[in-house]
């Protein structure tokens, strides 16, 4: 008698529980899907998460994807959100640039690799959001390929979000149909795909109760943001931050001046009000982005509180375990020119009064060789290193901090550019195989560290596991900093003696 177990099978089969077999295609809440494997990993590229922010839809809040019939085919990457052509430039290699076709502003779409071999496996899940300025980006970027990390057990998903002006501007006119707020909408686009990962990755072996959400420069400020939104609460459960936060020198800027911004941008695209900047196309709207206009995170009231470091340090945010930290290039990453030992010290006293001998200590600039790498280690501290302190010290969740140090092996006839921002993704990821270097043993060992650091901690909360180098977690008495360089080892009260000083003045 077989047709009680088959009329079982049938039934399980009906409330979406899949076997091995039929894994292949899954049954998302808008429609079924199909992808590709590669081994035993299974990957969904451009499963929609969102309807197009198109039309009317444009500068408002991401509405749902609309349901489709039948199976759709979901293996290849979707169009990266609008921004200028991407080209590699200084030292981001095409591995680090997002394609440079297709662009759309239909573009909001995730990725999913899974080794999960049936649904409700209850994996945990690793949610990557990529930086680019809040202007640039993509999910689509080599070193973003999730296959690797799925092995180590994760279900690993990757997700698109309006950039520039399209996913950032704010304007009074905006604010004053939405509630008295405007901008953000990149991060509710981040947002709309943590609710669909909570109402979909279960199918595809994810547990949504146990869902890690990282990123990277503006990846990582946006981690930040989602950190502090209360519209976040309880879409992930821990955080982590790789270089860029904003609660040192990135402080978002306020819906009043965010709206000034908007109301000039209207003029240089020669529109007379929002809904003639609707009907503008795409690339009408990027053209008149470019020779200054800079869109970001806006202190809304509404995604964002108005006043995000306070709100930290109150314990308002949506506290979890974390790890952040920093690469030792960041400080290059505000640019500019030096200042000359004179000036700086000139600055410092114009700045700081009384403190500035205090300073001068710790950031010495007895010469213009001193002064700029003083700068560096300045724009180091603001950039990325002090955002994480704070964050860390405001949490109530354990927190571990890190610093990269390795310089990644020459690639013939191209400049040397050493511990570079961006250059630990690919550590992190284990994607180094997508990235066209000599890769020597240390880079090799390096890489598994650090993804087995990162994995063990979307699994636990904890980084630390037998074979690993062990990673102490922060606290303001020690100081302690993992090194992650050519060797893996504790760096204590790194940097100590310049946080509790910048603490002092209370630079935000």
């Amino acid at each position: 008698m077989k047709i009680l177990p088959n009329l079982l099978l049938v039934g399980l089969l009906v409330l979406g529980l899949k076997t091995q077999a039929q894994y292949d295609i899954v049954k998302t809440e808008n429609g079924a899907i199909s992808g590709l494997k590669s081994g035993d990993i299974h990957i969904y590229k451009g499963i929609p998460f969102a309807a197009p922010p198109v039309g009317n839809w444009r500068w408002k809040a991401p509405q749902p994807a609309k349901n489709w019939q039948g199976v759709r085919k979901c293996e290849s990457f979707s169009a990266s959100p609008i921004q200028s052509k991407p080209a590699p430039f200084y030292c981001w290699t095409e591995e680090f640039i997002a394609p440079p076709e297709p662009l759309s502003e239909d573009c909001l779409y995730l990725n999913v690799w899974t080794g999960a071999k049936l649904a409700y496996e209850n994996r945990p899940v690793f949610v990557w959001i990529y930086g680019g300025g809040f202007s640039s980006g993509s999910a689509a970027c080599a070193i973003y390929d999730g296959e690797e990390m799925a092995k180590k057990g994760v279900v690993f998903v990757s997700i698109n979000y309006r950039v520039g002006a399209l996913g950032f501007m704010a304007h009074p006119e905006l604010s004053k149909e939405q509630n008295n707020a405007s901008g953000n909408y990149g991060l509710l686009d981040q947002v709309a795909a943590l609710k669909w990962v909570q109402n979909n990755i279960a199918a595809f072996g994810g547990d949504p109760n146990n869902v890690t959400i990282a990123g990277q420069s503006a990846g990582s400020m946006s981690v930040n943001c989602l950190v502090a939104s209360p519209l976040a609460k309880r879409l992930f459960h821990r955080a982590i931050a790789q270089s860029g936060g904003m609660l040192s020198n990135r402080i978002p800027t306020s819906l009043a001046d965010a709206e000034k911004m908007g109301e000039a941008f209207q003029k240089k695209a020669n529109a007379a009000n929002l809904a003639e900047l609707r009907k503008k196309t795409p690339e009408e709207i990027l053209a008149a982005t470019q020779g200054g206009i800079r869109f970001g995170v806006t202190l809304d009231g509404h995604v964002l509180p108005t006043d995000i470091f306070n709100h930290f340090k109150e314990g308002k945010h949506n506290d979890v375990p974390l790890m952040a930290g920093w690469v030792t290039g960041d400080g290059s990453i505000t640019g500019g020119q030096a200042l000359s030992a004179e000036k700086f010290k000139q600055q410092l006293r114009e700045k700081y009064g009384e403190k500035a001998d205090e300073f001068l200590k710790l950031f010495p600039a007895a010469t213009d060789d001193e002064a700029k790498a003083t700068q560096l280690k300045l724009g180091l501290l603001s950039f990325a290193a002090r955002s994480a302190h704070l964050w860390a010290g405001f949490n109530k969740s354990r927190a571990y901090l890190y610093q990269f140090t390795h310089v990644p092996p020459d690639k013939p006839n191209f400049p040397n550019y050493g511990a570079f921002h961006t250059s630990e993704v690919p550590y992190a990821l284990h994607t180094l195989h997508r990235w066209n270097r000599p890769w020597q043993e240390v880079d090799r060992q390096l890489e598994n560290n650090m993804a087995d650091y990162w994995v063990n901690f979307a699994k636990t909360g904890n980084p630390n596991a037998k074979g690993l180098p062990e990673w102490k977690g922060h606290d303001k008495k020690s100081g302690v900093v993992l090194e992650l360089g050519d060797n893996v080892q504790e760096r204590p009260a790194l940097f100590k003696a310049e946080f509790e000083l910048l603490d002092s003045v209370q630079i935000k």
